[in-house]
């Protein structure tokens, strides 16, 4: 055997099960290793390769009294074949099973974020709105103090009027953002991020 090539794990593997499913007989650890070293696998690995073929599921065992016997046919790995298939595809549909879900849940978390998009825009331009009319009726009433008293009582009538609103508006932002921490599991940095406010957001002074 002296130019004998030399086979690689697999090889042996190949062989040793070959012995098994040419002769579909059932054989001791000896009778195996004896029929293997026979048909060119190295005496000293035939063990180890006969139990990974074990290990496998491609080689059966069956320890009666004090001996192991081993047995494998061909139609053996031709099933664990199609039984590993049909593992495969079902992972396969559990896979698509789960992605379709997703789509699902991202589609009705994109039709929420639409409508508050909408109303945060509204409600935050609305606010703005409110904050430069009260930003000029602040500045009016500081040049009106010393002249109009009447003029002034008006003007201060109606910064206290658009003050009041903006208080409301401030409440629908902070509403907003307790949805968004609340009910839809957010951070109040992220939810601040979203509503395009920082973490000093607050209702106006009164002057």
């Amino acid at each position: 055997m002296a130019g004998a090539k030399r086979m690689s794990a697999e090889e042996k593997r190949k062989v040793v099960l070959g012995v098994y499913h040419k002769t579909k007989e059932v054989y001791t650890e000896k009778e195996i290793l004896a029929l293997a070293t026979k048909a060119g696998v190295n005496a000293g690995t035939v063990a180890d390769i006969n139990n990974s073929l074990v290990d496998d599921g491609l080689v059966d065992k069956e320890k009666i009294g004090g001996s192991n016997f081993f047995w494998s046919f061909p139609g053996k790995q031709d099933r664990m074949l199609q039984l590993e298939h049909e593992q495969v595809l079902g992972e396969i549909e559990n896979i698509k099973s789960k992605i379709t879900e997703a789509e699902s849940k991202l589609a009705d978390a994109k039709r929420g974020r639409e409508d508050e998009d909408g109303e945060r825009a509204k409600k935050l331009a609305r606010l703005n709105e409110l904050n430069i009319n009260r930003a000029t009726m602040e500045k009016e009433l500081e040049s009106l103090k010393q002249n109009d008293p009447q003029a002034l009582a008006d003007l201060e009538k109606e910064l206290k009027l658009v003050t009041e609103a903006a208080n409301r508006w401030t409440d629908n932002v902070f509403s907003c953002k307790s949805y968004l921490t609340k009910k839809r599991g957010m951070c109040s940095k992220d939810a601040c991020k979203m509503l395009q406010i920082t973490s000093e957001f607050d209702y106006p002074e009164d002057k």
